[in-house]
């Protein structure tokens, strides 16, 4: 990587979500994963890190459905719900969560599995962020 700025940074991870990907830094000194994406391990300080595939599985730790609220650019959304997510690869992360069928979030529970399930090219340039929906 020649660029080292933030956009240099974080464009594995949004060229990922477009293409319906996850993925997360990987320290290949200390054998972690990471996220968010930074320049050095924040375990061990190096800086030697690639990009790997997430499975995408993990659990629920919390959620919250907005249904209403002040102008945030995010309005027209309205209700939407986002959750933060344990994944199975060791790292945490916030990311959106589909609605059910019946266009509620009432399946979701805290500390149930959920898998990445990415949106749409269109969505993820408008709000890149990674999309999870209930493991059955």
């Amino acid at each position: 990587m020649t660029e080292t700025g933030m956009e240099a940074l974080t464009e594995p991870y949004y060229e990922a979500l477009k293409r319906g990907e996850l993925v997360v830094q990987h320290c290949k000194a200390c054998n972690h994963n990471i996220m968010y994406p930074r320049h050095l391990c924040p375990f061990c300080y190096e800086t030697d890190l690639s990009w790997v595939p997430s499975s995408g599985r993990g659990v629920l730790h919390s959620f919250a459905v907005q249904r209403l609220g002040p102008p945030s650019g995010f309005e027209n959304d309205l209700p939407y719900a986002v959750g933060v997510v344990k994944l199975d690869d060791g790292v945490q992360l916030l990311g959106r969560l589909w609605p059910d069928p019946d266009g509620e979030w009432s399946g979701y529970s805290c500390d149930g599995r959920v898998e990445f399930h990415g949106a749409d090219a269109a969505e993820i340039a408008h709000r890149p962020v990674p999309w999870f929906r209930r493991a059955d």
